[in-house]
C-alpha cells in the first residue's frame, strides 16, 4: 500500500511538473528563436539602407558594421551588387549563387532556418532587397547566423528544468515516502493486532488514533477481540472446571469397582466389571485431555530457543520401556549441525509425547517408529513416521478435530484429543502440523517450526 500511495503521488507530482515545464520550455525557446529573428533582422535592414546610399561614407559604415558582426557575433553578414558584384571596399561574399541572394535581388526578403553556405554549418539565412529612393532593388544584404549557439541555449533550458523536475521528483518521492508511513502506520497496527489474534494472543488490541475511518476500524475490530477473547476464556474456563470436577467422581468410582470386583467370584460379573473399569479409565483419559487442551489454549508463554535432538532423545529415554514392553524399536535421524527452534516451554515436549504415544498405539510388534529432524527453508521439520496401518488420504484433513477417532490412529483407549492438543501447540510457536502416508506404509506426522535466529 505504501508503494502504490508513494507512487501514486510521484506520478501526480511528475504530470504536474510536465504540465507546466514542458509548454514554459517550449515558449521559451520559441521566443529565443523569435529573438535570433529580430536581431538578424534589424542587423541586415541597417545594412540594407547603408548599400542602398550611393556615397563612399555610407559603403565605409557598411564595411565596419559588417566586420563588426563578424567580430561580435558568430554569424556573417554579406553583401551584393544588383549585378551580382562585389560592393566595394567589401569583398565578394561567399556562395554569390546562394536562392536568397536572388530572391532578395527580386525583390523580396527571404528567412529560412537550414543549410548556411556562407557559414558551411546549419543555421539562420535572412536576406533583405536593399532600395533606392526610388525603389529600385540596387542590392541584396544577407545575414547568416548559426544554429549551434541557439542549440546550446535550447540545450540549457531543457537541461536546466530537467535538472529541476527531477530533484523535485527526488524530493516528492522522499515526502511521500514519509506521508504514506504517516497515513499507513494506524494499518499496520491494525495487522500488527491480526498477527497476534492469528498467533493465540487473544489479549491483542490495536491503537485508536489516525483519521475517523481508521480509529473507528480499530475501535470495531478492538471490540470484537474483547468479544471473542471473554467467550473463549469462558468457554475454557467451562472445559477446565467441568474436566477438574469429572476427576474426583471418576477416581471415587474406579476405586468403588475395584472394592467390588475384589468381593465377586462369578466370572461373568467381574467380566461386566472390568468393562465397566475399562470405560472408567477411557473417560479418565478424556478428561485428563480436555484438561491438557484446556491449558494448552489457555497458556501462551514466551518462546525460548529448544535443541530439537535433545528434546527427542529425551522423550525416547522416556517412551524407551514401553516401546520395548509393545516390541516396538525407537529410531532417530538428525540431520547434520544443530537444530534450533523457538519454542514455550514445555511445548515440543508434550507435542513428542502425544504423537509417538499414537504411533506406539498403532505400531505392530517389530516394527519400528522413526524420528527424522531437518531443515525445510526457513523451518525445522520434525517427521514422525510408523509402520501402522495408515490413514486414509481421505480422513487425513480430520485428523486434527476434537474427539475424531479415526482407524489406525489412536488405539481402542484413546480419547481423540492427541492430535487436537498438537496442533494447538504447534500453533502457539508459529508452526504447522500435518499427515501424510509414510515411506512403506504407514503414517507420518510432519511438524514445521520456526527455527531460532
Amino acid at each position: 500500500m505504501n508503494r502504490r500511495l508513494v507512487v501514486s503521488y510521484v506520478v501526480l507530482v511528475a504530470i504536474a511538473i510536465a504540465a507546466f515545464t514542458v509548454p514554459v520550455a517550449f515558449i521559451l525557446t520559441g521566443q529565443l528563436r523569435g529573438d535570433v529573428e529580430t536581431s538578424v533582422r534589424r542587423e541586415a535592414a541597417t545594412a540594407a539602407l547603408l548599400l542602398a546610399a550611393p556615397d563612399v561614407p555610407s559603403r565605409q559604415a557598411l564595411a565596419r558594421l559588417a566586420a563588426a558582426y563578424g567580430q561580435e557575433t558568430p554569424g556573417r553578414l554579406d553583401v551584393l551588387l544588383a549585378d551580382r558584384t562585389a560592393a566595394a571596399p567589401l569583398p565578394l561574399p561567399a556562395a554569390p549563387d546562394d536562392p536568397s541572394f536572388g530572391a532578395a535581388l527580386s525583390g523580396r526578403e527571404d528567412t529560412r532556418w537550414g543549410d548556411a553556405p556562407a557559414l558551411g554549418t546549419e543555421g539562420l539565412v535572412l536576406a533583405v532587397p536593399a532600395r533606392d529612393a526610388s525603389g529600385a532593388v540596387v542590392g541584396a544584404v544577407r545575414v547568416s547566423y548559426p544554429s549551434a549557439p541557439l542549440n546550446e541555449r535550447q540545450v540549457q533550458i531543457w537541461g536546466f528544468r530537467a535538472v529541476l523536475a527531477v530533484a523535485v521528483l527526488i524530493i516528492a518521492a522522499i515526502l511521500g515516502v514519509l506521508l504514506a508511513r504517516r497515513l499507513t502506520r494506524p494499518f499496520r497496527e491494525l495487522n500488527r493486532m491480526a498477527r497476534r489474534l492469528r498467533d493465540g494472543d487473544l489479549g491483542a488490541r490495536a491503537p485508536e488514533y489516525g483519521p475517523t475511518e481508521t480509529r473507528t476500524l480499530a475501535r470495531t475490530l478492538n471490540n470484537a477481540a474483547e468479544t471473542i477473547d471473554t467467550l473463549v476464556r469462558s468457554q475454557r474456563a467451562f472445559i477446565a472446571d467441568a474436566s477438574h470436577q469429572l476427576r474426583t467422581p471418576l477416581t471415587a468410582l474406579r476405586l468403588s469397582l475395584d472394592n467390588v470386583a475384589d468381593g465377586v467370584s462369578d466370572p461373568l460379573v467381574r467380566e461386566d466389571i472390568d468393562l465397566a473399569t475399562a470405560e472408567v479409565v477411557r473417560m479418565n483419559r478424556l478428561v485428563n485431555g480436555l484438561l491438557t487442551l484446556a491449558r494448552a489454549e489457555a497458556a501462551v508463554g514466551t518462546p525460548e530457543l529448544v535443541r530439537v535432538a535433545d528434546v527427542i532423545d529425551d522423550r525416547f529415554e522416556v517412551w524407551r520401556a514401553v516401546a520395548a514392553e509393545r516390541g516396538v524399536l525407537l529410531r532417530a535421524e538428525h540431520a547434520d549441525g544443530a537444530q534450533e527452534v523457538s519454542s514455550s516451554p514445555g511445548n515440543l515436549e508434550q507435542v513428542l509425547d502425544n504423537v509417538l504415544s499414537n504411533a506406539l498405539e498403532v505400531s505392530p510388534p517389530g516394527s519400528t517408529v522413526t524420528v527424522r529432524t531437518g531443515r525445510a527453508g526457513e523451518d525445522v521439520l520434525i517427521e514422525v513416521s510408523d509402520e501402522g496401518p495408515g490413514l486414509p488420504a481421505a480422513d487425513q484433513h480430520r485428523a486434527f478435530d476434537r474427539f475424531w477417532r479415526g482407524t489406525g490412529m489412536t488405539g481402542p483407549s484413546g480419547s481423540g484429543l492427541g492430535l487436537a492438543i498438537v496442533k494447538q501447540l504447534v500453533t502457539d510457536d508459529g508452526g504447522t502440523v500435518g499427515l501424510a502416508d509414510a515411506d512403506g506404509g504407514g503414517l507420518c506426522v510432519r511438524i514445521w517450526l520456526r527455527a531460532a535466529a
